[in-house]
């Protein structure tokens, strides 16, 4: 007879197994939120009472095993003494389940994340579904913090050292055959399989894991002194001290407090506790938030996607169709030029062999990419995406021809990057079915993608571009059509300032070193040279018509010399196999401060300009928009968060200061009065 609790089902089998499934109510996933915990408490108490033979713990989800912690339940900690409350309980209840008097396994049938993944290693046994879907991860790091349900001292139990903190240091996922390999995944198998496998684990009781002898030297102090040197350097070159604590926190608690459970634990909460509070983890919890709310503008039961056709083989269109392959789609991709397939279909290969590493994985991927020069798959497609050269004239075109061969209910999008859809859709019969789907470059790292709402677009075709967005697991931001829409347009002056600084006789690192020390990802003028300048200076030249950004004079003299950056091997930088040549001399810090202002500046400036006209619907859309879209400084939360931190008053004086000294280019959009009253 089953128990049934409101998240919780107990069954009892006829061999005294325990099979306890997680099923959330309301909740598309399985989260560990305080509800969940505390029925998962009473019914260990019920074990500790009436032990039965074994346990296993399944998911009653389809999609996945546990995605972790409730991220509400953080957002609302004020106070370390808060935090430690609900760490203390986390950590009693997995001390409960760690030392059962019976064997237990957790049949993982899905993404096995955060707490999720504490759980699991709380159990004596592990067992995977074998699928591609199946994903192992520590993603605390990127809220901020690191994980503080014990999983620092039983990844480090089950894992080779260096292992175990590069998963916690980078918050990287694994599948479920590489995390078998490693040791934290005791059988993969079929779906057929799960359960039959969990049984005998249960009933047979092989010895648990435990790490080879090389990891016991690894953990050693004089080891472990040396390697959390190297280990820290590494950190430091993409994560400082001052803006991301939590990965420094976790290289020093593993440095100085491995080889005693008890204090590790202790640590462990004292330090999730007081990492939770930090500016830095509410701005990465914030941007946590705004990516979930992209995620919910999807329709609950979206019409599915099969068939995509991509038409243009360039970078991006290859790239493009690749992406949607990946993500289990068929797609057809067309171009006038049997070379240009052929370099998409081997680039392709390149990012299928690299992500999917398994042979046979591979080659059905492959069989999907289907390169199609005479437009054959354009009548059968349930999406047909344009991404051809950003010209008005080209695309106008190409949209005409294509519309008469398309089934009525496809979507039609164009990918562009700068072009009002009103320009384009002048050409169609229909121009209500066509819709802006802006990815970015490089597509398959960049989590963004700009659904771009022409006057003439459809309400349904602009769900269905967002709906299409998330099944290929991408952030669709939907966003008024002008001239640039959202990124491009706030990430052009930036560009620019940065441009004018370096022919003011500012070295190139100087200027970049200065946007990474204030959080950004990479420099403005490296950016410039890896999307090539060829491709900027197009951009800003159509954004300079609407706006009047203004191209320094080098952006085009150094196109003129075929210098495109990245692609031709030299740019603002030297380039070696696609590879940056780092200069003798470093760059100097000796500017940062009046660099960071010109640069952030015009940012913040052109971000309240786009706020003002309602480029996008609010705030929290701009600030999403701009962290995934550009990488925009995770830990700062966005731009608009970023101005309300600094204050909105002295970011508008430090914008007439440098009118002042340099020009209209700095002279501050009318929205800021408006920030200003409303800031109080």
């Amino acid at each position: 007879m089953a128990l049934q609790y409101t998240h919780w089902t107990l069954d009892q089998d006829d061999q005294d197994l325990a099979w306890l499934t997680l099923d959330v109510a309301d909740s598309r996933t399985n989260i560990l939120s305080l509800s969940v915990l505390d029925e998962f408490r009473q019914i260990l108490e019920r074990f500790e009472e009436h032990t039965p033979a074994g346990i296993a713990i399944v998911s009653g989800k389809s999609r996945g095993f546990i995605a972790g912690a409730d991220i509400k339940e953080f957002t609302e900690i004020t106070r370390v003494q808060q935090a430690l409350e609900k760490i203390y309980l986390g950590h009693s209840i997995m001390d409960q389940l760690d030392h059962l008097f019976c064997p237990t396994v957790a049949v993982i049938n899905g993404f096995c994340l955060g707490g999720g993944l504490e759980l699991a290693l709380c159990c004596d046994y592990r067992v995977a579904l074998d699928d591609p879907g199946v994903r192992f991860s520590f993603p605390e790091i990127k809220l901020g913090i690191h994980p503080g349900y014990g999983g620092t001292v039983r990844a480090l139990r089950h894992l080779n050292p260096l292992t175990a903190m590069d998963l916690m240091l980078t918050g990287r996922s694994i599948d479920a055959r590489r995390a078998n390999k490693i040791g934290l995944v005791d059988h993969v198998v079929p779906e057929r399989q799960l359960r039959s496998a969990a049984r005998r684990l249960l009933l047979n009781r092989p010895p648990v894991h435990r790490v080879p002898r090389m990891a016991k030297l690894l953990n050693s102090r004089p080891a472990r002194l040396v390697l959390a040197s190297q280990i820290r350097r590494r950190v430091s070159r993409k994560a400082l001290l001052e803006h991301y604590p939590a990965p420094h926190a976790m290289i020093r608690h593993w440095a100085e407090h491995y080889g005693d459970e008890e204090k590790m634990l202790q640590y462990e909460a004292s330090s999730v506790a007081e990492l939770s509070v930090t500016k830095t983890a509410k701005n990465l919890v914030r941007t946590f938030m705004l990516s979930k709310k992209l995620k919910g503008l999807a329709s609950r039961e979206p019409a599915p996607v099969r068939h995509v056709h991509v038409i243009g083989a360039g970078v991006m269109g290859a790239d493009i169709a690749a992406w949607c392959v990946h993500r289990g789609l068929t797609v057809t991709l067309q171009d006038i030029r049997m070379e240009s397939l052929a370099r998409a279909k081997k680039r392709a290969w390149q990012y299928f062999r690299r992500r999917l590493k398994h042979r046979l994985l591979v080659r059905n991927a492959m069989d999907r990419f289907i390169p199609d020069m005479q437009g054959s798959g354009l009548g059968k497609a349930d999406v047909v995406i344009e991404a051809v050269f950003e010209d008005r004239n080209i695309k106008q075109d190409l949209l005409a021809s294509i519309e008469p061969k398309l089934r009525k209910d496809a979507l039609l999008a164009t990918n562009t990057s700068s072009i009002e859809i009103e320009k384009l859709c002048d050409a169609l019969a229909e121009p209500a079915r066509l819709v802006g789907i802006h990815f970015f470059n490089p597509v398959t790292r960049m989590p963004l993608i700009e659904v771009v709402n022409g006057v003439q677009t459809r309400r349904e075709v602009l769900q269905q571009a967002i709906d299409f967005s998330r099944q290929i697991d991408k952030l669709p931001l939907p966003v008024r059509s002008m001239p640039g829409f959202l990124v491009n347009r706030i990430l052009t002056p930036y560009m620019v300032e940065a441009g004018l600084l370096r022919e003011a006789g500012i070295p190139a690192g100087e200027i970049d070193l200065a946007a990474v020390r204030f959080g950004m990802p990479m420099g403005p003028l490296e950016l410039a040279d890896t999307i090539g300048l060829d491709i900027g200076l197009h951009v800003a030249e159509s954004l300079d018509l609407a706006y009047g950004f203004g191209i320094p004079e080098s952006f085009r003299s150094m196109v003129e010399a075929g210098k495109l950056g990245r692609k031709s091997g030299q740019g603002f930088y030297k380039w070696k196999r696609g590879k940056k040549v780092s200069p003798i001399r470093k760059p100097s810090p000796k500017h940062s401060e009046s660099i960071q202002n010109r640069l952030v500046s015009r940012i913040a400036n052109e971000a309240v300009a786009c706020l003002r006209e309602e480029i996008v619907p609010d705030r929290d859309s701009l600030d999403a928009g701009i962290v995934f879209g550009t990488g925009f400084a995770p830990f700062r939360g966005g731009v608009m968060q970023y101005i309300d931190s600094r204050g909105a008053a002295d970011l508008l004086a430090t914008l007439g200061s440098l009118q002042k000294q340099f020009g209209d280019r700095f002279r501050p959009d009318p929205g800021w009065h408006e920030l200003i009253a409303e800031a109080g």
